[in-house]
């Protein structure tokens, strides 16, 4: 089992590379394999390397930084992208958005996120309250507790839904059969 790690953030090993540092340990912990991989780069060739990777992947998480009381612009772009290229293999599997903040607009940053994850048909997973870290510096971050403790409880709950997934195929569970797509268009 791995876990896709998106790291949204521009800054390479910034707050939300910390936060994300501390899920993959705990999927470590777990016996889940994980993969951070610098996202903060819309460009093409990035994205489609991401793509691949998701095809391997059994779940997604995407971690941001709050600007302007939302998402990076930078993930936003490359979230766009990705699921055009990746859609197909984001289906069904379990993801979960982390929010990174020198002090507000993470729950805004969380519901943008989490949006692409609903379109998917991607089972969310959370943790023991909302998946945010605050800090201004990598540091900073790793002083608030209790965000630490809601990204090992993250990644925790993200390991037992990857082995009760896993379970339920080895008894025969299977996906849901998925319907062709219906397109309203409400302008006549």
């Amino acid at each position: 089992m791995k876990v896709l790690l998106l790291n949204g953030s521009p800054r390479k090993e910034g707050c939300t590379y910390t936060a994300l540092c501390q899920v993959a340990e705990a999927l470590k912990e777990n016996g889940v394999d994980s993969e951070i991989f610098q996202a903060g780069n819309p460009e093409t060739d990035r994205v489609k390397e991401a793509a691949q990777k998701m095809k391997e992947a059994d779940a997604l998480i995407v971690g941001s930084p709050v600007y302007w009381a939302s998402p990076s612009g930078q993930i936003i772009e490359f979230m766009d992208k990705f699921c055009s290229m990746a859609g197909k293999d984001m289906l069904l599997k379990p993801a979960a958005a982390v929010a990174s903040a020198r002090r507000a607009g993470t729950t805004a940053t969380l519901d943008v996120l989490l949006k692409y994850f609903s379109f998917h048909q991607m089972p969310v997973i959370s943790s023991n309250y909302w998946n945010m870290v605050h800090g201004n510096t990598p540091e900073e971050v790793k002083q608030d507790e209790e965000g630490m403790q809601i990204m090992r409880v993250l990644g925790n709950n993200m390991a037992w839904i990857l082995k009760s997934i896993e379970a339920g195929k080895q008894a025969g569970v299977k996906a849901p059969a998925q319907e062709e797509k219906i397109k309203t268009n409400f302008i006549r």
